[in-house]
């Protein structure tokens, strides 16, 4: 007998991210993805500066605020063919990885670890074995028997109290979850440091952008900071200073317990490695750019097909014709008008809801594809698509997250296809934040080097022609290939639209019927209990969704909420 189960939401931050699924003698057999939201910034920018588009499109969401800032500014960049100040990249670049470094770190202890951790478990664990265990795997200073005897008795008054706190809504002693009480105590008390921890990213972020969120230093033609070497109001060597002491705090949590917990837990649900493999074709951009042109890059990006290294093809720079003429988005199971693929640079969002239709339109979310595939974004497309390029790092840490599964399972080998998977997502999480901390690190010691070399230039001015131009901006986002793309007619914007990581991983059927990534990823779950769908929530959950940059909301009476007055 076939059983229907809606979540909605399933998502643990913002957003509005509903779920249906089809069970069939314990697996999915169909699954939907709806974006129940409307998303208006794009016809919002029509006809305003595209100086001020980054405003705006940082305002998608609350949480991934810089990476639409940085994104917009890099697609009227391209539409200029601008040049950037190196000053200016490097700071862009260190802003936007201490940003990618929160979210993971987040992503995983935060809003879905208790996917997989069972807290009340926690309770009857053995505080001197879970310091013993902990210290086997890290040097972690907060492992000790004095921490995770604190960490007990604090969940146990939070339990006492007849409350769970922040814990409180999850699958408590549902029969999926497998960690022994010590892991799960430990998993606790590294959930209780990350809170602290993932803090010192937001401090980079503010001493750099102004404040975070919604960073304040951005610019067409590059940053609005001015860097002196001894001025006390602006950028200089103690800020500076005040940075690098913040990312060695991070360096150690995320290399001594983030990419010890993942692998060590993953170890315990190895049956996940073969669950949520998806679409695998995957998709990344390269980032960090190096130079003033966008041709250098400090990470790699580019396609790969069937989960097959040999198709990978790279993405060579901000203006490669392969990535630009690669992107169409279909409305045809989406509430708006239309049906037919369309270019970016064509792309309408004009609305056209009809309910719920498990065959018609379903979403708000548009779908996505990449020379009409459907693809995958995110750290595990990011981590794959380095490792086919032989990006040293990426793949250094990857062998070391295997590492830790072997010997924690006690097994000999783990595929690499093992990472095409609900579990693969994590770990190529866990990677993609160590890779992160080496590039912070890199690009806050060019940024000292260049700064001492005399060079302090920031910004360009940018000149707007007369007539149409056309420009594009990607970024590799904490959740994925983000893309912003602008036509410019007369210095104003005549068209906006925006493609975003939750878009490509959310969407629906595409014109051709085809899954998107979520979808995809749900077909043959398992699932043991329709009432408490845990398996439902670990995959989707495993792409960390997050869907306020994908659609946003509209009132279709047009009744007024707010006059503002300029003075």
């Amino acid at each position: 007998m076939t059983t229907r189960i809606t979540v909605d939401p399933i998502t643990r931050i913002e957003g509005h991210l509903r779920i249906d699924v089809e069970v069939d003698e314990g697996k999915v057999t169909k699954a939907w993805s709806s974006g129940q939201m409307w998303r208006g910034i794009e016809k919002i920018l029509v006809g305003r500066d595209p100086r001020e588009a980054w405003t705006y499109t940082q305002r998608f969401c609350g949480v991934c605020t810089t990476v639409h800032a940085i994104t917009s500014v890099r697609a009227v960049e391209n539409a200029l063919q601008m040049e950037i100040p190196v000053n200016a990249q490097l700071v862009r670049n260190i802003i936007q990885t201490a940003h990618a470094i929160q979210d993971h770190i987040v992503h995983f202890y935060h809003l879905s670890a208790v996917d997989w951790v069972d807290v009340v478990s926690a309770l009857d664990a053995d505080p001197a074995a879970t310091a013993k265990l902990a210290e086997s795997l890290s040097d972690w200073s907060g492992n000790g028997v004095h921490e995770m005897t604190a960490v007990k008795e604090r969940l146990a008054a939070f339990v006492k109290t007849g409350q769970l706190g922040p814990f409180a809504s999850g699958f408590w002693g549902h029969p999926a979850m497998k960690l022994p009480p010590e892991v799960n105590l430990m998993a606790v008390a590294h959930y209780l440091q990350a809170l602290d921890i993932q803090n010192h990213c937001n401090k980079i972020v503010a001493i750099l952008g102004g404040k975070s969120p919604h960073i304040q230093n951005v610019a067409v033609g590059g940053i609005s900071n001015s860097i002196s070497h001894d001025a006390p109001s602006v950028l200089n060597i103690e800020r500076l200073m005040l940075i690098k002491g913040f990312i060695d705090k991070l360096e150690h949590f995320v290399k001594s317990v983030y990419m010890s917990d993942v692998p060590a837990i993953g170890a315990f649900y190895l049956d996940w490695t073969t669950v949520g493999g998806g679409v695998t074709n995957y998709l990344s951009v390269p980032d960090c750019p190096q130079d003033t042109k966008g041709t250098v890059f400090d990470t790699m990006g580019g396609f790969i097909e069937n989960g097959d290294f040999s198709t990978f093809r790279k993405i060579e720079n901000f203006n490669d014709p392969y990535f630009r003429d690669g992107v169409a988005e279909s409305s045809k199971h989406s509430w708006y008008e239309g049906d037919q693929p369309l270019h970016p640079f064509k792309g309408e969002t004009n609305p056209q809801y009809t309910d719920f239709q498990d065959e018609g339109k379903y979403s708000w979310v548009k779908a996505p594809t990449f020379y009409g595939k459907r693809a995958e974004v995110g750290p595990l497309a990011n981590v794959l698509t380095n490792v086919a390029a032989g990006e040293p790092r990426y793949t250094k840490y990857l062998n070391e997250a295997v590492g830790t599964i072997k010997a924690v399972a006690k097994i000999p080998e783990v595929p690499l296809s093992a990472m095409n998977s609900t579990i693969g997502r994590h770990a190529a999480r866990a990677i993609r934040c160590a890779v992160m901390l080496d590039v912070l690190n890199d690009q806050w010691t060019k940024l000292v080097e260049n700064v001492a070399s005399g060079d302090t230039d920031t910004f360009n001015a940018p000149v707007f022609p007369k007539g149409e131009i056309e420009g594009f901006g990607f970024h590799e986002a904490p959740r994925g290939t983000l893309s912003h793309w602008v036509v410019i007619e007369d210095a104003k914007i005549k068209n906006y639209q925006a493609v975003v990581p939750s878009t490509w991983n959310a969407g629906p059927r595409d014109s051709d019927g085809q899954p998107g990534p979520y979808e995809m990823s749900l077909m043959d779950n398992p699932v043991a209990d329709p009432e408490n769908p845990l398996e439902v929530l670990r995959t989707v959950h495993s792409f960390d969704p997050c869907i306020a940059c994908a659609i946003h909301m509209v009132d279709t009476e047009e009744n007024e909420i707010v006059k503002v007055k300029a003075l």
